[in-house]
Order: structure tokens, then C-alpha cells, then sequence
């Protein structure tokens, strides 16, 4: 179950010397900067999602906040149902044999109490987020949504660095016979074996190390992550850029994006180090 991480954000990348510090978050000062924003790696889907004292600060120094996308859409799910299909009507069905289909339904059946024919064109990496809820031995959480509520009681605004339809399209660049592989190894490995996965991911994640985070998302299992690291990570790291830019430079900002964008020389990191910005790690 490891396109769910970077669906919403995501883990690879090598993480450069300058980066080995264990920490999460990291202030964005310098290059004629006057006051300081801020920039925090999340993990989209966790058990605990409460955010500690260091962040709280940063989000009180702040005057608005910027996610991957802007949660506070009223019109996202919508558009986020009409970007979950395939294009050319393609379908799940066709890309994986009977027995794995018979094996993929049953999985949906037994854990989500739904047919996987009700979801056959849709993008199969998104299929198997649905999952995800089977995957936590408890009440899921999400960090970005808790970045929200704060935002909402201090009466700010929220922002997208992209937006929605572009954020599903990265799937529609993927091939949907890679994903629906993927899919399919899901059933044969069964449920318990991604539990343990994403219990790992979560105890990497919380040790706030990025190069740990990084390694564990060259595995083996994750080696789609890592041929598509351009289309995931690195072009929308770049695209990035000029928005956060003019974000710091016309208020101090608050930056929540998923983990795996941190780290790396195409890591938010480094491109703004590039740029002349001083990111410091907040210990």
C-alpha cells in the first residue's frame, strides 16, 4: 500500500549532507526576508495527528497557510471524484487477470464492504487508497487537516500550491497498467503484510529523519516511486518555487506538504536554498 503515500505526499528522494538533521520542520529566512516563514513535511495519513509546541509557534508567527491544494475548496471533492477516472474508458478489469480481479474484489468485499466492480475505471492507485483506512489499527488522522482547523481559528487564509485537477493528473502520466500491478501484488501479499508496511512508514516518519524516510522508499517494493520520482516529486518540487517565493515575500507563510518533497537535491529544500533563502532545521 505505498502509492497512498505520496498521493496526497510522499517519500524519496536522496537527502543531501546538509539535510541530515532530524527535524520536520524548517524556517525559511534570508534574501532580503523580514520576517520568517516556515515550511513542515507531513504525513498525509496517520494515528496521531496532533501537532507539537514547535509547530503551533511557527503557525502563531504566521499569517496564512499554504497546502499542496487548497483543502478549504468547497468544490474538492467534486473535482476530486471527476479526477479519480481513467481516461479512454479503460478498466481495471482488463489490466490484471481473472484470478487477480477475483483476488482484488474479495480483499474490497472483506475490508471495505464494497465491489471492486462499482470502482473498475477508476485510477487504480486511487483504488487502493481506499484501502487505507484497513491499514491503521486505529481512527485515522491527518496532519493537514489539524494545519487547517488552527488556520480557521486564527481567522487566516489557505492556499494551494497546485491544484486539484493537477494533482490528479500526475496519475494520468503514470501508466495505468503500472498502477493496477501494483494493485494486484496488494491482494497477493494480502492485508497484513501493507499493515506492517505503513506501521514502519509512520515510526520512520515520527523519528523525523528524512534520509531514513528516503531509504525506506528505495525498497524494493517502492521502485515505481522511484522511476516516476520525476512526475511525483522533483517537476512539482520546481513548479513550486516561484509561488512559494511570492508567498514569503508578501507574508510570512506557513508551508505543510508531504515528506518525501523535503528532502533531495530537487527537494523544496534545496531548490530554495538555491534561491538564496537560509532553511534551517527548527530543533
Amino acid at each position: 500500500m505505498k502509492k497512498i503515500f505520496l498521493a496526497l505526499a510522499a517519500l524519496l528522494s536522496l537527502v543531501s549532507n546538509a539535510q541530515e538533521e532530524k527535524s520536520l520542520l524548517w524556517k525559511i529566512s534570508g534574501n532580503g526576508l523580514t520576517q520568517p516563514s516556515y515550511l513542515l513535511g507531513t504525513i498525509h495519513i496517520t494515528c496521531d495527528a496532533t501537532l507539537d509546541e514547535k509547530v503551533l509557534k511557527a503557525l502563531d508567527e504566521t499569517n496564512q497557510l499554504y497546502l499542496e491544494i487548497d483543502m478549504d475548496d468547497p468544490e474538492l471533492q467534486v473535482k476530486t471524484m471527476q479526477g479519480m477516472m481513467m481516461k479512454d474508458g479503460k478498466k481495471i478489469s482488463t489490466m490484471v487477470s481473472a484470478e487477480q480481479y477475483e483476488a482484488l474484489n474479495m480483499l474490497f468485499l472483506e475490508n471495505i464492504g464494497m465491489s471492486l466492480k462499482m470502482l473498475d475505471n477508476f485510477k487504480p492507485s486511487f483504488v487502493e487508497m481506499m484501502l487505507l483506512p484497513s491499514m491503521l489499527d486505529c481512527p485515522m488522522q491527518s496532519i493537514e487537516n489539524e494545519l487547517l482547523k488552527v488556520t480557521k481559528e486564527q481567522n487566516e487564509d489557505v492556499y494551494g500550491l497546485e491544484t486539484i485537477e493537477s494533482q490528479m493528473e500526475i496519475f494520468d502520466a503514470i501508466p495505468y497498467e503500472e498502477q493496477a500491478e501494483n494493485l494486484a501484488k496488494l491482494a497477493e501479499k494480502g492485508i497484513e503484510s501493507s499493515k506492517e508496511m505503513y506501521k514502519r512508514m509512520i515510526a520512520i516518519y515520527e523519528s523525523k529523519d528524512l534520509k531514513a524516510i528516503a531509504e525506506f522508499m528505495k525498497e524494493e517494493d517502492n521502485s515505481m516511486y522511484e522511476e516516476h520520482s520525476d512526475v511525483l516529486l522533483d517537476n512539482r518540487n520546481k513548479s513550486w518555487i516561484a509561488d512559494i517565493e511570492k508567498a514569503v515575500k508578501d507574508n510570512p507563510t506557513f508551508f505543510g506538504v508531504g515528506a518525501a518533497h523535503l528532502p533531495g537535491e530537487n527537494g523544496v529544500i534545496n531548490l530554495l536554498r538555491k534561491q538564496g533563502y537560509k532553511v534551517e532545521a527548527v530543533q
